[in-house]
């Protein structure tokens, strides 16, 4: 029996929350000796981000032309558009916004045009070197906070060791590049192009072409006359050569470390910046009095939260562990004895076992932890030594009055596949755990849901689903979204939730009889009371592969834009890790629709997603799965009853699944292949039930392609 009414659909979603508990630390330089005794951690953070209902509208705001690397390079991944690395305000009231690209020019963006300001690799010429290292070229620009008086600013570039007769200040043994900080100071600073004089600060010297000098920066947060205003931190990587070597753990060596000078200064060994006595290791024997916190592989990006004045780190890992770290002065993060909250094993027989559990005694060793880390999540088989394509790009706490929503959220991502996550600032916090990740969803400026790479993709040389992602601010604090891939940056003008629009106001209930069910194969279900009983396993069956045994709800139109609610239950065994239930919409035939597959587990390729079948072998499409061995976290873990809804908004795609009245979704996806169909309940070849199915919508046209 069936009963039909109308009222306003709409859609509730989850909060979830998880964490791993890491230890409260006391700061030391000592090293750990590694717990061999331990067996090896094969998933460090089991964790996948959650899916957020909230997501960004991203309008683009600028392009830039095309630029290259010098010389031609010979990785593959540095054939982009434009290597754009991020994006500033310029301190001095004129709304200018500067853009460094890699491969040489320093941009101002004026109205949404670049224009170049200053060449920098035309200047260092023919010394200047971008055509190695992701990180090679000109890297970064900090403009002093009083630049639009004094005209100064600050770059990072490298050049190739062998075309220089320049001695570094500090350097690796057996040299290639050298990382070299330079003073410019501008004529006329509200000029649109650069002219006035430069000076060298500092010059590094790095054995390896990766990990140099990835950042430079003032405290935005430091008002006139702090300690703080005016001292530039410099992050500093350990060159490559930290998993071979102690020197991110060596005081005497800038390498893998955070540095704070006084550009001004001139009391340091070369005379040309300051060591403020304020530095946490001036005056300590054998420590360099630049240093402000040690133990980094690859301190990427950093920020400061502009209502805290709390410091942030994104550090990209080297097995598996990409870290955010709240910083303060004197902290040691443990590279390269420690990846995140694990130790690292330099000396593995295998390199596929180089992370192990923290000793028990490890409090005495005085290591700081990550605030919010995820992992690599390699698939199957993987070769430990080859990259996976898994790094963070550090990004900014929004304290912006243009999105209330999003305030008080640390926004990050992952520079590699685009992911833009976000953690709450007021989780991350030391030795209370990790905060939990959340993946945002994001929107082109027509409202179209979208992924960064659909957006970086178009008309980028080079691997298309490769973003290069990086984020940047204004002087309001509103937030930008960089990718090298096309040389494009997007300004965030808005929040929307994901699959939030109205389904419509058709509801259809009572549904369970067996006149209601159009099942695969009628021998194998039951219907009992308000119960759809799926008693027997099903098998497969010839043709594309697709859920083995399901039934159609026949009773009712089909539907276009619906919201299915039921409860399901699994009768499987809790023993057998693969119990699963299928929720079918869209159906059009046994060859065409979609389905959400909710699970145990979420390591098999079948499980926990979002599929469709299009007269081919299902296809996966949900957001979560990550293209290698992981969907979204666990759904149905035991054999109680859950709550289930899913949501499909054919007209943009949208699909959301809910487990358990959850206001975030367990998954998304994005895809107008069916624009309506039937709703059905089945499995693989497990056994389960449903009841309570309630289904809301807008009827499919009688007589249009869809209508049955």
């Amino acid at each position: 029996m069936r009963t039909l009414h109308r009222r306003a659909g709409t859609v509730r979603r989850p909060r979830v929350r998880a964490g791993l508990t890491v230890l409260v630390l006391i700061l030391s330089t000592l090293v750990a000796t590694p717990a061999r005794a331990a067996d090896a951690v094969d998933d460090p953070i089991p964790e996948m981000p959650v899916q957020s209902r909230l997501g960004l509208v991203l309008s683009e705001y600028a392009s830039f032309p095309q630029s290259y690397p010098t010389p031609a390079p010979t990785d593959a991944r540095l054939t982009r558009t434009a290597r754009i690395n991020t994006i500033m305000e310029v301190p001095d009231g004129s709304g200018r916004r500067a853009v460094p690209d890699l491969n040489g020019s320093l941009y101002l963006v004026e109205n949404g045009v670049p224009h170049v300001y200053l060449d920098v690799a035309a200047t260092f010429a023919p010394r200047f070197f971008s055509g190695r290292g992701l990180g090679q070229g000109f890297g970064y620009v900090a403009f002093h906070p009083e630049f639009g008086v004094n005209g100064r600013f600050y770059t990072i570039h490298t050049e190739l060791a062998s075309t220089t007769t320049a001695v570094p200040d500090y350097a690796q043994p057996n040299t290639l590049f050298h990382g070299v900080i330079t003073e410019w100071t501008a004529t006329d600073p509200a000029a649109a192009t650069f002219a006035g004089t430069h000076r060298e600060v500092l010059r590094i010297g790095f054995g390896g072409q990766i990990h140099g000098i990835q950042e430079i920066n003032f405290n935005p947060t430091a008002k006139r006359h702090d300690r703080d205003y005016g001292l530039l931190y410099l992050a500093v990587g350990d060159g490559g050569q930290g998993a071979r070597n102690t020197d991110p753990q060596n005081l005497a060596l800038p390498h893998g470390k955070l540095l704070r000078i006084d550009p001004r200064g001139t009391n340091s060994a070369n005379g040309r910046y300051g060591i403020p006595a304020g530095n946490p290791f001036v005056g300590r024997a054998g420590a360099l009095g630049e240093l402000y916190a040690v133990g980094f592989r690859d301190p990427h990006r950093f920020s400061w939260d502009r209502a805290t004045g709390r410091m942030y780190l994104g550090h990209i890992g080297e097995h598996a562990v990409e870290a955010i770290y709240e910083v303060r002065a004197g902290d040691n993060f443990g590279w390269s004895e420690r990846e995140g909250s694990f130790v690292f094993d330099k000396t593995a027989t295998s390199p596929c076992d180089r992370l192990l559990p923290l000793p028990a005694d490890d409090d005495r060793y005085g290591y700081t932890y990550p605030v919010a880390a995820y992992d690599h999540d390699p698939a199957a088989g993987w070769n430990c030594t080859d990259d996976v394509g898994v790094a963070v790009a550090g990004g900014f706490v929004y304290r912006g009055r243009a999105l209330p929503a999003l305030r008080g959220k640390y926004v990050f991502g992952d520079l590699v596949d685009g992911r833009v996550l976000y953690t709450e600032a007021n989780e991350m916090r030391r030795g209370r755990g990790l905060a939990t990740i959340h993946q945002l969803a994001l929107f082109d400026a027509a409202g179209t849901p979208v992924r960064m790479r659909d957006l970086s993709a178009p008309g980028a040389p080079g691997d298309p689903n490769r973003v290069d992602l990086r984020f940047g601010t204004d002087a309001a604090g509103e937030l930008y979204v960089v990718a090298k891939a096309n040389g494009k940056v997007w300004k965030v003008t808005g929040t929307r939730e994901f699959a939030s629009g109205d389904v419509g106001d058709v509801t259809l209930r009572r549904t369970a009889g067996a006149a209601n069910w159009s099942p695969v194969t009628p021998t194998k279900w039951q219907f009992t009371g308000d119960q759809v009983i799926l008693a027997e396993a099903g098998e497969s069956r010839p043709g594309p592969r697709r859920p083995f045994e399901y039934a159609v709800l026949t009773n009712g139109p089909a539907w276009s834009s619906v919201q299915v609610d039921a409860q399901v239950r699994l009768d499987t065994p809790v023993e057998v890790t693969n119990r699963d239930v299928i929720i079918v919409f869209g159906w059009r035939s046994d060859t065409e629709f979609y389905y959400a597959h909710l699970s145990t587990d979420n390591t098999i390729y079948p499980h926990n997603g979002i599929f469709k079948v299009d007269n081919a072998d299902r296809e996966r499409i949900d957001h979560q799965w990550n293209g290698r061995s992981r969907g979204a976290n666990p759904a149905i873990t035991d054999a109680r009853w859950h709550r289930v809804r899913v949501v499909h908004l054919p007209a943009t795609g949208e699909i959301a699944v809910y487990v358990d009245g959850h206001r975030d979704p367990l998954l998304t996806a994005k895809d107008t292949t069916f624009g309506s169909g039937r709703v059905g309940f089945g499995s693989f070849d497990n056994v389960g039930r449903l009841r309570n199915l309630t289904v809301t919508g807008t009827p499919a046209r009688t007589g249009s392609r869809w209508g049955r």
